[in-house]
């Protein structure tokens, strides 16, 4: 099924596909209506959250600046198949993700453009592991307040950790793991927060068993391997994030192996820096995304071009 409609010289759409599980996948995509693409945007979107209405700003803002826009709801979230809410494998969710954006970048008109990550939240450790899945695949990223670690203010003691852990195994679906509400504490605008809660593609449970173990997990695995980041990005946090923690984007940005990397740290923002901030701090952030972006376009290296420098790199070590 796909869907077009046409408003402020962007272009929406949207379709379902199938994963290699069989499950049903939404998928949707933003495009300049005047012009070709100048690059691929491939977005990540948050836990919990959805592409058509919480990653809407993101992508038109994106489109209307000149970048070809795509998106999906992961298993579990927004109108995607799965139990809502329910990650019972992170690799399986990555996997996925894998799979459709190649399948976008190797399209017939998108095989010479630029491919750009963007990830939120935990969109943002789904990004890292699909750097970390195909190293030389993708020509950067743009990281908005990582999941490298969930904060300690939200975290559960580690005793109710080791007990959540092993009852994931009995009761993978039980929704049961004591966090504040994180609508709270993530987006910062009231009218947001009202939103989400009455938008029926967000998640609004506490977290279920295996889903937290596997946030857990994965977010353990990444602060570990940061330095295996290589990648050129943009990364950016709030100051005042209580969902993930801003110190560790700091040691992303100087573990990190990338020779160009830039790091961004707004003073009294929140977690939700793209939907949920101060429109006067979301122009803030977009300036420098969109900035960051044209930057890297403007050098001119096309997709040839890049993986003839990457084939040369080989020749030389060798």
């Amino acid at each position: 099924m796909e869907k077009t409609t046409g408003k402020s010289n962007v272009r929406y759409e949207e379709e379902y596909i199938l994963n290699s599980r069989g499950m049903k996948l939404f998928t949707c995509r933003w495009l300049p209506v005047h012009s070709e693409p100048k690059a691929l945007i491939l977005l990540c979107h948050g836990y919990a959250m959805e592409s058509t209405i919480s990653m809407k700003g993101c992508g038109t803002r994106l489109a209307k600046a000149g970048y070809g826009v795509y998106g999906m709801d992961y298993e579990g979230h927004g109108k995607s198949s799965g139990l809502p809410g329910y990650i019972p494998n992170f690799e399986d969710l990555v996997n996925d993700c894998s799979d459709h954006f190649t399948s976008v970048c190797e399209r017939k008109g998108n095989m010479k453009k630029m491919r750009i990550l963007m990830g939120e939240s935990m969109g943002g450790a789904v990004l890292l592991l699909l750097h970390r899945k195909k190293p030389n695949y993708w020509d950067g990223a743009v990281l908005v307040a990582p999941m490298c670690k969930i904060a300690d203010n939200i975290r559960p003691h580690p005793v109710v950790v080791n007990v959540l852990s092993k009852l994931s195994c009995v009761i993978p679906t039980w929704k049961i793991i004591p966090t504040p509400d994180i609508i709270d504490i993530a987006f910062r605008v009231p009218d947001i927060r009202d939103e989400i809660r009455s938008n029926p593609y967000c998640y609004k449970g506490k977290p279920r068993l295996l889903t937290g173990n596997q946030l857990l997990r994965v977010s353990l695995d990444l602060e570990t391997r940061l330095k295996e980041v290589s990648l050129p990005f943009l990364l950016v946090h709030g100051g005042d994030d209580k969902v993930t923690d801003p110190s560790v984007s700091k040691l992303l940005y100087e573990s990190a192996s990338s020779t160009d990397k830039t790091f961004k740290l707004y003073p009294g923002m929140w977690h939700s820096l793209t939907y949920g901030e101060l429109p006067e701090n979301i122009e803030i952030v977009f300036s420098d995304v969109v900035n960051w972006l044209d930057d890297r376009i403007a050098v001119g290296n096309s997709r040839l071009e890049i993986e003839q420098k990457h084939g040369n790199d080989i020749l030389l070590k060798n």
